[in-house]
């Protein structure tokens, strides 16, 4: 598939898919959407202890990235697990300004490090900060109640719609601990379906830039 660099609105960029017409991060902003998702309605909510994240795409790193910048401001330590069955190539790493817009030249060293870490294999980022990278299809996670919060962020359900489905949050659901969360940018009716099907209470907040709402499901 033919795959190109493009900036969003926000000024950092992204990857995008031609042939999909479909975008590793939101056109309108890729790090506005990053924090307005999965920091400001998953990480904010937890204060002060250690948790474990599953994010569902791991892309760019750029859900990492701000994670990691983010956990001192919120006095956690991570244990992060990144899911992706198809790395980013080092030429389109390259051509990412996640470190320049967000003006975290110190970090640069730490992002290079995510993603030149070895798959399977648990690396400290930082003192707060532990990252396993899987190569894995989504379906073929196996995880019992392990994960505080979930960054589900795989590609659109009009282009991949075999991974918003009740199977994989079955999944999701099975990964999760008691009261833990996940949280994602669609907000499609078929996708709030499936996540209550599995038992999963739904709510819709609103979205990022250029989406009037988003999701975010709660195991009880």
């Amino acid at each position: 598939m033919q795959r190109e660099i493009i900036t969003t609105s926000d000024g950092s960029k992204t990857i995008q898919i031609k042939d999909w017409n479909e975008q590793y991060h939101s056109k309108h902003g890729a790090i506005q959407e990053a924090y307005h998702v999965f920091i400001k309605h998953g990480l904010s909510l937890f204060k002060n202890e250690s948790i474990s994240i599953l994010e569902i795409g791991f892309g760019t790193g750029l859900n990492a990235l701000i994670s990691l910048l983010e956990a001192p401001n919120h006095c956690l330590n991570i244990e992060y697990t990144g899911v992706e069955a198809y790395p980013i190539k080092k030429d389109e790493l390259r051509q990412l300004n996640y470190i320049t817009e967000l003006k975290a030249d110190v970090f640069a060293e730490h992002f290079k490090q995510m993603h030149q870490s070895p798959w399977e294999k648990e690396i400290y980022i930082s003192d707060y900060f532990q990252l396993k990278k899987q190569k894995l299809d989504f379906r073929e996670i196996e995880a019992d109640n392990i994960f505080d919060l979930v960054y589900f962020d795989a590609f659109g359900a009009r282009v991949q719609p075999e991974l918003w489905t009740e199977s994989i949050f079955e999944i999701m659901f099975k990964a999760l601990k008691k009261e833990g969360i996940l949280v994602t940018y669609s907000a499609k009716g078929s996708v709030r379906r499936a996540m209550q099907a599995v038992g999963l209470i739904v709510e819709r907040l609103p979205g990022p830039l250029g989406k009037r709402e988003m999701l975010r499901a709660t195991k009880p």
